[in-house]
């Protein structure tokens, strides 16, 4: 047949289901069409560059390797136009005519099996047909017809012309006007894609989808693409200006990032990445914007995913940046990937060498490092569910500490350790909503005394974490209230050692001491689950204690997921040392039913309650505490004779 003549060709029943899929299910978003044109452009210029580096000859070897959209809105065309390697008469047939060269009815019994033959076979469709590169039919989502005009760049070859309107035919034409290399894609636009031929929208998919192509891409002359993808260049060659620029034009952030981490990896996956730490906290990673976290992901510098959270964990997800891969398998939509184990992969190694510059920073900057925990550590923390790289997450956590002021100094464990006491095996910890209420807290008391220092839990997820991670080292996480009656007898006082210590009880005190406690739960009543002598006071008169282990700040914490409003029963620990207890002794001795004794239990009972954050209604204790010193101012006048 001379290659003058037009020539018209059926598509095949098969390839004409296959077209209904991909232009009605398949996208879910239609400007995706434009990213495959830009894409499949791209191939073709860089097709033509790889020839030209080789040394081989191509036709008009002077033009530039660019891409040139322009848009007709009198005759509702937009036309994409590249300089690359175009495509002769018989490359537009096989290239345009058939599904990617595997074959249509092969393609349709894969889609089958994938669908499990569920009616019109596109159930799955998105899972299979990756393998058969047709993102060009795309386009039919928003054309009415299509022309695509193409002249090889590496044969004398005339310039055809492939018309369809994506039915049951094409046809394919000697060019009158083809392009001097390249191929040119008409798109004649449906009335409802109208959108497309405006100059914002068009730039708005390019810098959203395209904004990394290697190649110009131009709207009406104008260039859109103007950010080079700083993560394919050597980073010898960049400055932390172009860093903060390209993370102020990715992330919008109006400040530079606090640190920079790219990677060019070749194995396991061969992929490259720009990840940056923001300079600012992720304040609502926890709350409304807890789903937007993750990588872009980019293959060959194509848009696939925004915030994609397979490629790196949770616990960093605090980062911002890019990935981009050639070894990933992909979907026809680019939008759904059809292998997870290569991504695993990226994010096992993203992971770890996170990790290693982290270690760095907190070795070779600390106040750095300091700066970046403030900034992400809560985040960070969630990294205890890591089991592959628990300790190296563990060693970079930072706490509170009972030997730090309120400057906000933190500790490693690697530091609590450090100073631990001689045969000291526990990291014990203690949970409090601050620092003053730490120091304060009567359960550290025992600690305090001892000089065994304690780390500070303030934020709620920090139990979670410390029992989630169970051990550090040859180091057990301890709470201190759920400290053994002798867990310390084997460390000496060192703090107010030269204290006096008050007179041991003995004898028939020690069974009236028994007959005060049985005296007080008789009037807490069901209040308390039971009243005993604590081992853990030093300077406080009592503290309450959960009967089954766990710690105050944990029980609330549930009570508070489950909504449980109601006091908790607990334990009353009595300090038998303590002067306010010795006066409850002599009171009780003298008379059990005397109503002091009954307003000084009380009232001690709900100080207690009052530091662990139980006590609701405060009006009863005001009352009795006026009623006390008004009682005490009286007897202290008495006795001084004022």
């Amino acid at each position: 047949m001379s290659e003058s003549a037009a020539t018209c060709h059926e598509f095949r029943a098969e390839v004409r289901k296959v077209l209904n899929i991909i232009t009605h299910s398949l996208y879910t978003n239609r400007e995706i069409f434009l990213r495959e044109l830009i894409s499949n452009a791209s191939d073709a210029l860089d097709k033509v560059r790889f020839l030209q580096n080789r040394g081989d000859s191509v036709r008009e070897p002077e033009l530039p390797l660019e891409i040139s959209i322009t848009m007709d809105k009198i005759a509702k065309a937009l036309t994409i136009a590249d300089t690359g390697i175009g495509m002769n008469r018989e490359e537009m047939v096989e290239n345009l005519g058939t599904i990617a060269k595997s074959g249509s009815e092969q393609f349709l019994r894969d889609l089958a099996e994938s669908s499990g033959e569920k009616e019109n076979g596109q159930g799955d469709a998105a899972s299979i047909i990756g393998r058969f590169g047709v993102g060009f039919y795309a386009v039919f989502m928003v054309a009415d017809k299509v022309e695509v005009t193409s002249r090889s760049a590496t044969d004398d070859a005339p310039a055809c012309v492939w018309t369809s309107e994506g039915e049951g035919a094409f046809t394919v034409a000697p060019a009158e006007n083809g392009p001097a290399r390249g191929t040119v894609i008409r798109v004649y636009l449906k009335e409802d894609a109208a959108e497309f031929l405006e100059k914002y929208r068009l730039e708005g998919i390019i810098r959203k989808h395209s904004a990394f192509i290697p190649f110009a891409v131009k709207v009406e002359t104008e260039r859109v693409n103007t950010t080079p993808a700083l993560w394919r260049e050597p980073k010898f060659s960049i400055t932390m200006e172009q860093y903060s620029e390209f993370y102020q034009f990715l992330t919008h952030d109006t400040k530079a990032p606090l640190d920079t981490l790219h990677l060019a990896v070749d194995v396991p996956v061969q992929f490259n990445a720009l990840l940056f730490i923001p300079d600012a906290e992720q304040n609502d990673f926890f709350g409304a914007a807890r789903d937007h976290w993750g990588l872009d992901l980019y293959v060959k510098r194509v848009l696939i995913q925004r915030e994609n959270k397979e490629l790196l964990p949770e616990y960093l997800g605090f980062m911002k940046g890019v990935v981009d891969t050639e070894d990933l398998p992909l979907n026809i939509s680019r939008e759904t990937l059809q292998e997870n184990v290569l991504l695993r992969k990226i994010q096992q190694t993203v992971a770890k060498q996170a990790l290693t510059h982290l270690e760095r920073m907190a070795a070779d900057k600390p106040e750095d490092y300091a700066k970046f925990w403030k900034l992400h550590g809560k985040i960070f923390k969630l990294g205890y569910h890591d089991y592959v790289n628990r300790d190296r997450v563990a060693a970079l956590m930072r706490f509170n500490s009972s030997i730090h002021g309120t400057g906000g100094d933190l500790c490693s464990l690697d530091e609590y350790i450090g100073r631990a006491r001689e045969g000291q095996k526990d990291i014990w910890y203690l949970a409090a909503p601050g620092h003053e209420a730490a120091k304060l807290n009567p359960h550290g008391e025992l600690f305090h005394r001892k000089g065994i220092e304690l780390m500070y839990l303030y934020e709620p997820i920090d139990e979670f974490v410390v029992e989630g991670l169970g051990k550090y080292k040859d180091f057990t996480f301890k709470s201190v209230e759920n400290v053994k009656e002798d867990a310390l007898d084997a460390f000496d006082d060192i703090v107010d050692a030269a204290k006096p210590k008050p007179r041991e009880l003995a004898g028939e005190e020690l069974s009236a001491f028994d007959a005060l406690m049985a005296g007080m739960k008789d009037i807490l009543g069901d209040r308390v689950k039971e009243v005993r002598v604590s081992h853990r006071l030093a300077d406080s008169p009592a503290c309450l204690v959960s009967p089954d282990g766990m710690s105050s700040s944990m029980e609330k914490l549930l009570r508070v997921m489950q909504k449980d409003e109601t006091v908790p029963q607990k334990i009353l620990e009595i300090n038998r040392d303590h002067p306010l207890a010795r006066a409850l002794l002599l009171i009780h001795k003298a008379n059990a039913q005397d109503p002091l004794l009954a307003d000084m239990v009380q009232t001690l009972f709900d100080n207690c309650l009052l530091m662990d954050g139980y006590l609701k209604d405060p009006h009863a204790l005001v009352a009795r505490s006026n009623s006390l010193l008004e009682r005490t101012g009286q007897w202290y006048a008495e006795l001084r004779k004022l």
